[in-house]
């Protein structure tokens, strides 16, 4: 019997012990870095000569390991692997796919702090950060699990006299994973293990920011049970890759999370039929977003503080859901400004791998270039009221920012920025508002800080974002509670860990029979 789906609890890091294991858990992987790591391709390990190389961003210095890039013969050669496991692969029951999903999930619980301590040393996370990181990818596993479970019992239909009609979903066939580096290990799993339990192999891409903790969920699936060619771990230079696996003739879907720019370019690309193609490829694609926290007059304004500072600076921002722009009513503007500075003032920036801070550094030198442009930007836009202050000198490093008295239409309230920077813009009423809140290319998340119930209800159909979110910051979706994806220029509102996702990666079947 499968227990009830109850998401992951996170680490209180305030507990001693808490603290001294994860330290101890850094110790370990410290030990462990510098090595280097293979492609897999129908369970073999190949290693190239060419690799990618993963520093950890709060120290350039420091090496995390080494990992082998695939060539577009790597790329044929997994996919011909793809296809041998698929003709056994389908044939697995869903019990039996989900089991392994289930024995995957208990292999990270029982090693944590290991994986975490992997966040912080590949992705730059602070601790708070890696824990939930990794809670969310155990989540996924078991949500994911249940819910194939629940398909395969397929759906009622109606019978006539001497018919009997029966609705079944099928897996589709291989296909592509490329997941981004901000949740390295939550959206890898995720990606990965939502196309897999419904019975379709598949190529994964990690981001070549992060590829060592990607292959370090291969080693669990496949410690798991999961049969060769299943998996196939294809790291690479996206510029060589990208388009050879998106375009391939035998690729049935492309489950895509990162930029808007890429998102667009699979969009396009995934549409055209290639020579010996025999089906219409999908795409599942989370592309950002430019996200809105609206604070209304009669608002809990403490709350609403809060609220836009852990939504903003959270990992640095780099997050699609981050807070990047607070529209506060007039009446309160000054208040909440003055608020959310105060407790900005308290957030801790450091090396994560060192010590437990409120903020690490961004991911590596093109983000922290990025993020200082705008910064510049900013200050050509609007008044900066804190923060600003930029450091690449061992790591990229970037403290929160602030700016306030920002027009609507300005970049830097239009155009995702990905690191530590909120734009503050005051509104009239209600509806202008909702105005500003509507006014970008992008529809992921947001949130109202309202005691006023027209209001919140006015928001719930007139505020168009996938994730809304009333009375709480704008991030922090939890798999199974609130299911991802937003609208828009966010994306195909795929609503990662939520009931409808998997049947992305199914095809639902009629069989109709007289007798």
């Amino acid at each position: 019997m499968v227990l009830p789906f109850k998401h992951e609890p996170f680490t209180d890091f305030k507990d001693d012990q808490n603290r001294q294991q994860f330290q101890e858990a850094l110790e370990q992987v410290k030990g462990e870095l510098g090595k280097e790591y293979p492609l897999v391709i129908d369970g073999e390990k190949i290693f190239t000569e060419d690799k990618l190389v993963s520093i950890n961003p709060g120290n350039k210095e420091q090496i995390i390991g080494k990992v082998s890039k695939a060539t577009k013969n790597h790329v044929e050669q997994a996919m011909e692997s793809a296809q041998r496991a698929f003709k056994t692969w389908k044939t697995w029951s869903v019990q039996e796919r989900a089991d392994l999903l289930f024995r995957a999930a208990a292999i990270v619980r029982r090693r944590k702090h290991e994986f975490s301590a992997w966040l912080v040393l590949d992705a730059g996370k602070p601790w708070d950060q890696a824990d939930g990181d990794t809670a969310e990818g155990i989540d996924f596993l078991e949500y994911y699990g249940r819910q194939m479970i629940e398909l395969g019992k397929g759906k009622p239909l109606a019978d006539r006299p001497n018919e009997h009609n029966a609705y079944f979903y099928q897996p589709m066939g291989p296909g592509v994973v490329i997941p981004p580096w901000n949740f390295a290990f939550a959206i890898v799993c995720g990606t990965v293990a939502a196309p897999i339990v419904a019975g379709n192999p598949v190529l994964l891409k990690p981001s070549e920011n992060t590829p060592v903790i990607a292959y370090k969920l291969v080693e669990v699936l496949e410690e798991a049970g999961l049969p060769r060619g299943v998996l196939n771990f294809v790291p690479g230079d996206p510029a060589e890759i990208g388009d050879y696996l998106v375009d391939h003739k035998e690729t049935h879907f492309i489950n895509f999370t990162g930029s808007r720019a890429t998102g667009t370019r699979i969009y396009e690309r995934a549409a055209k039929v290639q020579e010996g193609q025999q089906f219409l490829k999908r795409v599942i694609a989370e592309m950002g977003g430019k996200d809105t926290i609206i604070v209304d007059k009669d608002a809990d304004l403490d709350l609403a503080a809060d609220a836009i500072v852990n939504s903003a600076f959270g990992f640095s921002g780099q997050k699609c859901s981050a807070c990047s722009r607070a529209v506060i009513h007039q009446d309160v503007y000054d208040e909440v400004l003055e608020k959310s500075i105060a407790l900005t003032k308290k957030l801790s920036v450091g090396n994560p791998t060192e010590e437990n801070v409120y903020m690490g550094a961004v991911v590596n030198q093109k983000q922290f270039d990025k993020i200082k442009d705008y910064i510049e930007i900013g200050k050509a836009e609007g008044e900066l009221a804190y923060g600003g202050k930029t450091d690449d000198s061992t790591g990229f490093f970037i403290h929160p920012t602030i700016f306030k008295d920002v027009d609507p239409s300005a970049r830097i309230m239009q155009e995702e920025i990905f690191g530590p920077v909120v734009a503050f813009a005051k509104a009239q009423d209600f509806d202008e508002m909702l105005e500003i809140a509507n006014n970008t290319e992008y529809g992921l998340t947001g949130a109202v800080i309202s005691n006023n119930r027209e209001h919140l209800n006015r928001a719930r159909y007139d505020f168009h974002v996938g994730n809304l979110y009333f009375n709480r910051g704008c991030t922090a979706a939890i798999v199974g509670y609130q299911p991802f994806g937003g609208f828009k220029m966010s994306g195909t509102d795929s609503k990662a860990g939520g009931p409808d996702y998997l049947q992305h990666f199914l095809e639902a079947k009629i069989v109709s029979e007289t007798f």
